[in-house]
């Protein structure tokens, strides 16, 4: 090697390396800032008992309720521990006085992924008495499930059975329902001796114009796919991060928006959505799905909103290697993830030419379709960061290849040996797409290869976070 060529080496390394330290120390700052919100909660009086705030969150919604009501009545004068619900022992329940919990539910009555081993653990405990503690609970869910409520029901009826008093009726909220948050308040209020609680109103939708739409799979046995980009009709675009979530309002369905994952990063320019076309009962395109898809014409204006997704952001999980799950239009949640990664390496724009460097972590992409010919998403773009080791492996698997159905489970579980090794490694485990079927076999498959116990540990320490629906 040259001289020239020999500095020019050194002075890419250095610069890569400054890179690097920047990226950590805003990760540092970002974890400083969220310990620093916590704490400024904390009773300034020692001995003064302080008010449990806890959640159970799935996407971030029960976690930001949790932390306005905290932040309420901190600032009336009331002390106050917040805390997700799994970092409470029985201990602190039975030392408690006064417990105020958002609780979300996860498919047909589940808990939250961050509220598994409390499930396991703690509501396993059937001799305990709580008749000394008084409770306030909120309950998360959608009246589209069965089991509407299904976790905040079986807290409450948990606590209640072992003597909590109940602080108030527990009040159960159908997706965001602005009147049962507003009885939330009051009753805070009540509790605090004030009148003067801020409204916790979500951010104003914005107008937003569709700036590109491309069909993924045509000839494809199912629904339509569609790639769709979007940016805002005036201002700058807003922040946001991998794992994030917009809510889209059609004018079909005012008040109710439908969630969906990024699959962008703020450096791309524009928020990036992947959405499948879906079918109502009567055959018809589903309201929101058929009119992102079919009805809005290029440069038409919707009204839109970014939501963090607190639970499935990368968190501390930025310098570990990453298991990426999912199948369909799941594929949005961890392209964003990928692309994230790529983003924080300083390498988004050329990732697929250039080969990944030692310092940034692996990844690993599992994903299920139908057809390798017709669903293979973005397969152009993946197949070239696998060329350059930005993702180690990648196992695509269609369910209508052949003639036994195959999903990603059945992947995964002829890859335990390596989900063991990478998960020994440090490795954390993100899972994206449809509630029925994949993520539960998925959830079944990893509990086989891991055990039950190593699998809520990882929940608990922000190693295996879920974005299904």
């Amino acid at each position: 090697m040259t001289p020239e060529k020999l500095a020019y080496a050194l002075v890419v390394l250095a610069l890569y390396a400054l890179m690097c330290g920047a990226f950590a120390w805003q990760h540092r700052r970002r974890q400083a800032e969220a310990q620093r919100r916590v704490a400024a909660l904390l009773p300034a009086t020692p001995g003064v008992p302080a008010w449990w705030v806890t959640y159970a969150s799935q996407t971030g919604q029960a976690e930001e309720l949790a932390l306005q009501t905290a932040q309420a009545l901190h600032t009336a004068g009331v002390p106050v521990r917040l805390a997700p619900l799994d970092q409470l022992s029985l201990a602190d329940l039975q030392q408690a006085d006064r417990l105020l919990c958002v609780a979300s539910t996860y498919g047909e009555g589940d808990p939250p992924d961050s509220a598994a081993r409390f499930a396991r653990q703690v509501m396993a405990s059937a001799e305990v008495s709580l008749s000394h503690l008084h409770v306030g609970l909120l309950a998360l869910g959608d009246k589209t499930y069965a089991h509407f409520c299904g976790f905040g029901r079986a807290l409450d009826g948990w606590l209640t059975a072992r003597g909590a008093q109940p602080l108030f009726e527990r009040i159960d909220v159908d997706k965001s329902d602005p009147e049962a948050l507003r009885q939330w308040r009051q009753h805070l209020a009540h509790l605090a001796g004030t009148s003067d609680l801020p409204d916790w109103e979500a951010p104003a939708l914005q107008p937003w114009r569709l700036r590109a739409r491309r069909h993924l799979n045509p000839g494809s046995t199912g629904e339509p796919v569609h790639h769709l980009e979007l940016v805002p009709a005036s201002g700058e675009l807003p922040d946001w991060r991998a794992g994030d979530l917009v809510q889209v309002e059609v004018s079909e369905a005012p008040g109710a928006p439908r969630d969906y994952s990024i699959a962008s990063v703020p450096a791309d320019g524009a928020v990036h959505l992947l959405v499948r076309r879906s079918r109502r009962a009567d055959g018809g395109p589903g309201i929101a799905s058929g009119w992102l898809t079919e009805g809005a014409a290029l440069d038409e204006t919707l009204m839109l909103r970014v939501r963090a997704h607190g639970g499935f952001r990368i968190g501390e999980n930025a310098r570990r290697p990453l298991i990426l799950i999912g199948n369909g239009t799941g594929l949005a949640g961890l392209r964003g993830h990928m692309r994230g990664r790529l983003a924080e390496a300083g390498h988004l724009p050329d990732a697929a030419s250039l080969p990944r460097p030692d310092a940034v972590a692996p990844m690993w992409l599992l994903f299920g379709e139908r057809q390798s010919a017709c669903d293979a998403h973005y397969r152009e773009e993946i197949e070239a960061w696998a060329h350059q080791g930005w993702l180690s492996r990648v196992d695509w698997v269609f369910s209508r290849d052949q003639a036994e159905r195959r999903y990603v489970q059945h992947a995964l579980a002829d890859s335990a040996d390596a989900v063991r090794e990478w998960v020994g490694q440090g490795a954390a485990l993100y899972v994206c797409g449809s509630l029925e079927g994949m993520a539960g076999e998925v959830d079944r498959t990893l509990r086989e290869i891991l055990g039950d116990e190593a699998l809520e540990d990882l929940a608990a320490q922000g190693r295996y976070r879920r974005d299904v629906y």
